[in-house]
């Protein structure tokens, strides 16, 4: 798979939505035909936060496996998906945290040019998914990356009406990722390689 499109996706999870469809960009990137790197940054809460709620812990004990990201894993990859939960409308300090590690990368031009996109999810509708998004993406114009967003690119997108990247409701707690969710991935997911692999091979 060395000519392969390079995918990471890398991610912050608490309760383990984020982390479900980030497995599920995975999956259809690399039905895509694409080499993917699943990482998740690092958890910077103390542990009397997370074990106050029971998900957050349970998803925090079932992605030990999963490697932690560092700079390495956006230097390697043709494109990044960034995922998030929305904080206020912004990305998790998690995922700030690990991308302002990238200084030294930025500095050397090793991030630009390279393909990125996003996902997110919130406990309510019109939770701040679209301004979270909206603020990731500043972060890639610094990079001189290109943004790839799904756009209104296939029917299936006028169904969870995001334009912007995946994004999911998880109904006051209920914590699952249905259909509507999948198939907005699957969208991303495939237009992400598609044109990643056109740059690359342009390149």
């Amino acid at each position: 798979m060395s000519n392969a499109v390079k995918v990471s996706v890398i991610y912050y999870s608490s309760t383990g939505i984020g982390a479900e469809i980030a497995n599920t960009l995975v999956a259809e990137a690399e039905a895509a035909g694409a080499e993917v790197r699943l990482r998740r940054v690092p958890e910077l809460a103390p542990d009397s936060a997370i074990d106050s709620n029971p998900a957050w812990r349970a998803n925090v004990e079932a992605t030990r496996s999963v490697p932690e990201a560092t700079p390495d894993d956006v230097v390697w990859a043709d494109a990044v998906i960034f995922g998030s939960p929305t904080r206020f409308g912004n990305i998790a300090a998690q995922l700030k945290q690990y991308i302002d590690t990238l200084g030294g990368e930025w500095a050397q031009g090793r991030l630009a040019d390279k393909v990125y996109s996003g996902f997110t999810s919130s406990s309510t509708a019109h939770g701040g998914q679209e301004s979270t998004l909206l603020a990731l993406y500043n972060t890639i114009h610094h990079f001189g990356g290109i943004v790839v967003a799904p756009g209104y690119t296939d029917g299936s997108k006028f169904v969870d009406g995001n334009p912007y990247g995946t994004s999911h409701v998880d109904a006051q707690g209920e914590n699952k990722v249905g259909d509507v969710t999948r198939a907005a991935a699957s969208v991303q997911a495939h237009r992400v390689v598609k044109v990643a692999r056109a740059l690359k091979n342009g390149a």
